[in-house]
């Protein structure tokens, strides 16, 4: 059995913990403020998860979910997550995070700040253009033609790949947007990170249309 490792317990996170364990994953989740401080959610999610920390759940996870404030990513472990799948569920919003020039101005991408600060691991963009509630109410079997997609990025294809599949059991079709020098078709402000529900047909129209900002 896989056991998915999550940092960050905020909406997403809790969200993805309850699609893991109703998919036969066992989890590992972590918060910024303790383990004790999860037990309500643990309760409820039952004996397929347990609580730990950060470095505890980057340890115990055969892939890791990181769903916690962009200005928090530099606090990541990265021992832990050394040779394994990291998926980034990250957005940034300058009003919450402060600028960061090299995001404004388009030569970087989030999830390629998560995979320079983790070197060793294989990053791959996911869940980050969904709302949390929407993750348990919106999937769909395979083959129904309204089926939801959402998009992924990586570097590295079996990333990807896991991704794609984990958004197959999720209830997801999967786009696949290339490495992560092109996951700024699907940040903020961009047609496909937009609150609509897109099918994957539509998903491609609306990364095709992206535009990225550069630098005046």
């Amino acid at each position: 059995m896989t056991t998915l490792g999550i940092i960050g317990a905020g909406n997403i996170g809790s969200q993805l913990a309850r699609l893991a364990v109703a998919n036969g994953y066992d989890v590992v989740i972590a918060n910024s403020r303790g383990p004790e401080t999860l037990a309500g959610l643990v309760d409820e999610l039952g004996p397929s998860a347990r609580a730990a920390t950060a470095a505890e759940a980057a340890a115990a996870g055969d892939a890791v979910v990181v769903t916690v404030p962009f200005t928090a990513y530099g606090a990541i472990p990265v021992e832990p997550l050394d040779g394994k799948v990291v998926i980034d569920t990250n957005n940034y919003y300058w009003e919450r995070d402060g600028h960061v020039p090299a995001l404004d101005e388009g030569r970087v991408t989030v999830s390629g700040m998560l995979q320079e600060h983790l070197p060793g691991s294989r990053v791959a963009k996911g869940f980050n253009h969904i709302m949390a509630a929407d993750l348990t109410t919106d999937g769909a079997p395979a083959g129904d033609p309204r089926r939801r997609a959402l998009a992924t990025s990586s570097d590295f294809e079996d990333a990807a790949a896991f991704v794609t599949e984990l958004y197959d059991e999720f209830g997801f079709d999967a786009v696949n947007v290339g490495p992560l020098s092109e996951s700024w078709r699907v940040e903020r402000d961009q047609p496909a990170y937009e609150g609509n529900v897109q099918t994957r047909a539509e998903l491609i129209d609306n990364l095709a249309r992206a535009e990225r900002p550069t630098a005046a």
